[in-house]
C-alpha cells in the first residue's frame, strides 16, 4: 500500500519538476485558503495536489488519499482559468483502491486593483464532475476576502455549493488563514476551514517555500470536533511553465 502510494506522488512530483521555469506566478501562502492573487497575463503553472484524510488517527485505516493535477492559465491580469483531473486512493481494512476521480473547471476574477478596496476582493466559480455518474454535478462559487497589512496576510473565503440538480444540496463552508512572511521565500501561517451544514471545522499550522524553480505549500489541520475527520493534511507544489 504504502509503495503504490509514494510511486504515485513520486511520479507525479518527477513530471512537473521536469517541466520548471522560473516559480512564483502563482505562488500559494495556504493550501485549503485562496489570496487576493491570480495567473499574470499570458502565464501558465501546473501544480500538483497530494491531500491525506485521516479519520481516526489512532488507526492506520480507513484513509483516503486524493491526487489533483491543476494546469492553469492567466487570460488577462486579472482573470484566469484552469482544470483539475483527479484521482483517489481509499484504503479500508478490506480492500486498498485508486481510481479516477473526475475532473474540475474553475475560474477566478480579481475586481479592481490591490488597496482600492477595503478588503482586496476576488471572485471564484467552479464546475465539479464526479467520475461517478450517480453522483451530482457540483457548482461552487466562492468570495474571497484578503489583506496584506506589512508581512502578514489575512484572508477569507466564503463558500457556497449547489448540487445541480432538482432538490440539489446546497452546502455553506469557510476557509479562512493568517500568515506571516519571514522572508520573501518563506511563509508560516495557521488556516481553519469547515462545513457549516455538517458541523465539520478544523484548524492547523501551514507553510510555504518558494525557489526559482518552483514553489511548495504544505498544511496539516485536526478536527475541532467528533464530526470531523482527526487529522487532514496537504500538500501542494507549483511549477510555472510559461
Amino acid at each position: 500500500m504504502w509503495k503504490s502510494k509514494i510511486a504515485v506522488s513520486a511520479a507525479a512530483l518527477l513530471l512537473v519538476l521536469g517541466m520548471a521555469k522560473e516559480a512564483g506566478a502563482d505562488r500559494r501562502g495556504y493550501v485549503w485558503t485562496y489570496e487576493y492573487q491570480t495567473m499574470p497575463n499570458g502565464h501558465a503553472e501546473i501544480e500538483y495536489y497530494l491531500t491525506e484524510e485521516q479519520k481516526n488517527i489512532e488507526r492506520a485505516k480507513p484513509n483516503t488519499w486524493k491526487h489533483w493535477v491543476e494546469l492553469e492559465y492567466g487570460i488577462t491580469d486579472h482573470w484566469d482559468i484552469s482544470m483539475y483531473q483527479q484521482f483517489k486512493q481509499s484504503n479500508t481494512a478490506s480492500s486498498n483502491t485508486f481510481e479516477y476521480d473526475g475532473f474540475k473547471i474553475r475560474t477566478r476574477y480579481r475586481l479592481f486593483e490591490k488597496n482600492k478596496l477595503p478588503l482586496d476582493t476576488l471572485l471564484y466559480l467552479e464546475y465539479i464532475r464526479n467520475d461517478n455518474l450517480e453522483k451530482h454535478n457540483v457548482l461552487e462559487g466562492k468570495v474571497i476576502l484578503a489583506k496584506d497589512m506589512g508581512d502578514f496576510n489575512f484572508a477569507y473565503n466564503f463558500i457556497l455549493k449547489q448540487e445541480l440538480a432538482s432538490g440539489g444540496k446546497t452546502e455553506h463552508e469557510y476557509a479562512a488563514g493568517i500568515s506571516y512572511s519571514i522572508i520573501p521565500q518563506f511563509k508560516v501561517g495557521v488556516e481553519s476551514k469547515g462545513n457549516y451544514a455538517g458541523r465539520k471545522y478544523y484548524a492547523g499550522p501551514t507553510v510555504s517555500w518558494s525557489t526559482n524553480k518552483f514553489w511548495v505549500s504544505l498544511g496539516a489541520v485536526a478536527g475541532l470536533n467528533k464530526r470531523s475527520d482527526d487529522l487532514q493534511a496537504r500538500l501542494i507544489i507549483g511549477i510555472p511553465l510559461l
